[in-house]
């Protein structure tokens, strides 16, 4: 988890927003040093975040609760399996910190297998905890599938299992009047893919924005075929959490990619409301767009449909300082997520890295 002070983030603000999330009185108070994202990052706690011995920890996703606590929503799975079976062994969890930078303890599974005559019967992942009025919504994607459950060291992308299993991802949405539950779970996806058309593949990796009117703005991924680049994101909104969802536009997002170069597309948008427009971040999967493979992407947007990079455009680094002094550079880091308080500002940056089940 990195930390983002008020102070940093309003100085860097003034260059990636043209002054749109700040005053002009604040701007004058500052030494109008123009600082990217990744300048502002301070050194992130090494006894922060979330972790399981025994399991791989995901997908963090932070709401303060009506108790006054830290609810973190993730993904787990059991280390007895490999890292790629979180297509087929993932679910949902809930762990609890007095601090937003925790330590987080856990506390419950909150969506477990339930059988695979749902559409989420054997996997939860990719889990975004909003608040919506009296409600907390927690978006997720959900699969099934009617092969045997694996077995501990069964490689389910060598067996072909994780292949169809990915095809069967849908969004699905959980809600509930409290972080504890209990919660409502949908029985249909929110949102699915549409025979036909650049989406037709899957729905997945919801980053739902709560506006000032209760509606809800969606990012999600899809593909046209599979799984192969490009791997692209689409919009849908809904005038309350309950739906119905629908698409904003007929077409993707971003389109980086070219036929000479399919392997240029992004993925895990973090969007939010910034008082009069969007902006999101997300991550660079091959690192043609920010210049590092891996590294996350600052976009802009009035609409949420047409997107403009920022500049600079590169939001984070894989490269970590952390409060010992030390820097390492993770393998992985994905589904990003930012913790919003003080006059709703961004204060943290909360990225899984793949290291004995710790998210950061």
């Amino acid at each position: 988890m990195i930390h983002l002070t008020r102070r940093n983030f309003l100085k860097g603000a003034a260059g990636l927003t043209t002054g749109l999330l700040i005053s002009d009185t604040l701007l004058g108070q500052d030494d109008n040093k123009e600082l990217s994202f990744p300048e502002r990052m301070l050194p992130a706690p090494v006894k922060g975040g979330f972790a399981m011995d025994d399991y791989w920890v995901w997908d963090p996703s932070v709401v303060k609760g009506e108790d006054g606590l830290y609810h973190m929503f993730a993904s787990r799975w059991s280390k007895e399996y490999g890292f790629g079976n979180w297509v087929t062994n993932s679910e949902i969890v809930r762990a609890v910190s007095k601090t937003p930078a925790g330590p987080y303890n856990f506390a419950e599974v909150v969506l477990p297998a339930r059988g695979k005559q749902f559409f989420d019967g054997c996997v939860t992942h990719n889990a975004r905890i909003v608040k919506n009025g009296e409600y907390f919504v927690l978006y997720y994607f959900g699969n099934h599938y009617t092969d045997p459950a694996p077995k501990p060291g069964d490689d389910v992308w060598d067996n072909g299992l994780g292949q169809r299993a990915w095809m069967n991802k849908r969004i699905g949405m959980a809600w509930s009047k409290s972080v504890y539950g209990p919660w409502t779970r949908s029985d249909k996806p929110i949102l699915e893919p549409r025979p036909g058309h650049w989406d037709a593949s899957i729905t997945s990796n919801p980053s739902p924005v709560v506006l000032p009117d209760g509606g809800v703005y969606l990012m999600y991924k899809s593909s046209q075929k599979n799984y192969d680049p490009p791997l692209l994101l689409g919009a849908a909104g809904a005038k309350t959490f309950r739906g119905p969802y629908k698409r904003l536009s007929d077409k993707p997002l971003f389109e980086f990619h070219t036929a000479g170069q399919m392997d240029n597309d992004v993925e895990d948008p973090f969007v939010w409301w910034a008082k009069d427009h969007y902006e999101l971040i997300m991550k660079d999967r091959f690192g043609h767009i920010c210049g590092e493979e891996g590294g996350g992407i600052h976009a802009l947007s009035k609409d949420g449909i047409k997107w403009d990079l920022a500049n600079p455009v590169k939001a984070y680094s894989r490269n970590v300082t952390w409060d010992d002094g030390t820097t390492t550079k993770q393998g992985n880091f994905e589904r990003p997520f930012l913790l919003f308080e003080d006059e709703n500002l961004p204060t943290y940056l909360l990225l899984p890295v793949p290291v004995a089940g710790l998210i950061n």
